[in-house]
């Protein structure tokens, strides 16, 4: 089950660094699975309108929150 945390908070990190990079300029790898947040849920609430860099970062930073609780579980495992 930690390893399916690791993984998620994982992704969480990459896309979120993804989706910034795509808002900024048009990322072109992995656009479809990694920038999924940045083009599908974003556009859709118009209170993040102006915020998309942010919002993003903000999916990176819980993406590394859920990694250290993870390893942090690990280690006291």
């Amino acid at each position: 089950m930690r390893n399916v945390i690791q993984l998620a908070g994982a992704y969480l990190v990459v896309a979120g660094i993804s989706g910034t990079i795509d808002h900024l300029a048009v990322q072109p790898f992995w656009s479809a699975i990694l920038n999924v947040f940045n083009r599908q849920v974003i556009p859709r609430l118009d209170f993040l309108t102006g915020y998309e860099v942010y919002a993003n970062l903000l999916v990176a930073v819980v993406g590394a929150v859920v990694l250290a609780a993870a390893w942090r579980r690990n280690e006291d495992a």
